[in-house]
């Protein structure tokens, strides 16, 4: 592994397209620094510290901290995102969107730039409300975290955050086309992994201090290995359905009989469902902490991370949203009409209707086990924070997302060095990423 590391450095497109990456990733963690004039920073950062376990807390983990400290960076990637989702839902709503995905390049390209305006459209409503949000925020001595509300530091913030996310989706756009791997995971990637040295200093003056037994310790870094190593083998997971495909004629040539296959993933739907669900879950703890009337209060304590009600509703979700998005995303009835079109079937199954009905029951199967499998992980962070008193949060989207991304890359960092004869990273094994 150490020998094709050095051999990204032999190679001059590949060595330049990783330079550009980091350094694009550097200028992306220098903005989560620069913070937004009119803000009162110590009182801000005491209100996020009761804001734990709500969207607000769910934000500041996809920006890497910039929320917190609300910088120019502040809404991060997120209305990319979420913009993005919602395209990708009306593809299936809308025909006229429809019809766009299905004119290739061109259309694809269409859907980009709707993306990019839904994107600026998102960032200027959810900016507007963060500024009007803060302005009735007071830290723990009562102060205002906005020491001169009004229309002026509202637009001023509306603009800076604005601008803020559109730079990051245009840096994420370069590091796409210039760089290696997907720009805006990498972005994402950059805000979680950022947190990983505050976490190991916690850890160690928690040991120091006796606080975390050195057993909790290796107990954890244990587990730790072992839910990557199962996140990984779960993401590389496919059910490879046989395809044969008949002996025919295409223009002057005769093509025999072939077989190939076709790939459903265990986890079809990948981080969208515990996304969704942990936005909707944490409405309520987030609402609690802007509206002091008894019941809000209790209802959004008891939907809070770390309570029984917390991970049944969780877990609930999860489960609903993968079916759901699975459903949106893969139609049995398209792909079953696709391979019919093409001449193929599968061995047993009678093309067309029954090889939709097939496909449906297998989608089913394998959605339920990559719903389990996604509930676990995403209910391990609970289960750690409550029995072992950790200072940091592993596992749920956050793990799903870093894993995933570092796999994409890899398997494109890797796909150069194989190209250009090349040792990948491990020998006699292809690594390949989710996609």
């Amino acid at each position: 592994m150490f020998d094709a590391f050095q051999n990204i450095f032999r190679i001059p497109e590949l060595k330049k397209r990783v330079l550009f990456s980091l350094a694009m990733l550097a200028v992306y963690r220098v903005g989560c620094h620069i913070p937004t004039p009119g803000i009162d920073s110590q009182a801000l950062a005491h209100f996020f510290k009761q804001a734990q376990g709500t969207l607000l807390g769910l934000f500041d983990m996809f920006s890497g901290g910039a929320l917190e400290k609300l910088t120019v960076f502040a809404l991060g990637i997120m209305p990319y995102i979420s913009s993005s989702i919602i395209f990708q839902l009306l593809t299936v709503v809308v025909p006229a969107i429809e019809k766009l995905s299905k004119e290739g390049e061109a259309g694809r390209k269409k859907i980009i730039q709707y993306t990019r305006y839904g994107t600026i459209v998102l960032s200027v409503v959810q900016g507007l409300g963060i500024s009007i949000g803060l302005e009735s925020m007071r830290g723990p001595a009562g102060e205002l975290v906005v020491p001169n509300p009004g229309w002026g530091f509202r637009v001023m913030t509306v603009i800076t955050l604005t601008a803020g996310t559109a730079f990051i989706m245009w840096l994420g756009e370069q590091m796409s086309e210039k760089g290696i791997g997907n720009g805006i995971s990498l972005i994402i990637f950059a805000g979680i992994v950022a947190r990983i040295p505050t976490a190991i200093m916690n850890s160690v003056r928690l040991l120091k201090t006796g606080e975390l037994p050195l057993f909790a310790i290796i107990f954890v870094l244990t587990l730790m290995f072992l839910v990557i190593a199962a996140v990984v083998f779960v993401e590389r997971g496919q059910r490879r359905l046989p395809i044969h495909y008949a002996k025919r004629v295409v223009g002057l040539k005769t093509y025999g009989t072939q077989t190939s296959h076709l790939p459903l993933k265990v986890n079809m739907a990948g981080v969208i469902p515990p996304i969704f669900a942990s936005s909707i879950i944490m409405f309520p703890a987030t609402i609690g902490n802007f509206i002091n009337i008894p019941w809000v209060q209790s209802a959004s304590k008891s939907l809070t991370p770390g309570n029984w009600a917390y991970n049944i509703f969780y877990v609930a979700f999860i489960v609903f949203f993968c079916y759901f998005y699975t459903a949106v995303t893969f139609n049995p009835v398209d792909v079953a009409e696709n391979v019919k079109k093409q001449g193929g079937y599968i061995p047993g199954i009678r093309p067309g209707k029954e090889t939709s009905e097939f496909l449906d029951r297998v989608l089913t199967k394998l959605t339920f086990a990559g719903a389990i499998y996604i509930s676990v992980v995403c209910v391990l962070p609970s289960i750690l924070i409550g029995k072992f008193n950790l200072p940091f949060y592993f596992g749920g989207t956050a793990l799903l997302i870093a894993v995933g991304v570092g796999m994409d890359t890899v398997a494109q960092i890797e796909s150069h060095l194989i190209t250009r004869s090349y040792e990948g990273f491990m020998k006699g094994v292809r690594i390949k990423g989710r996609r």
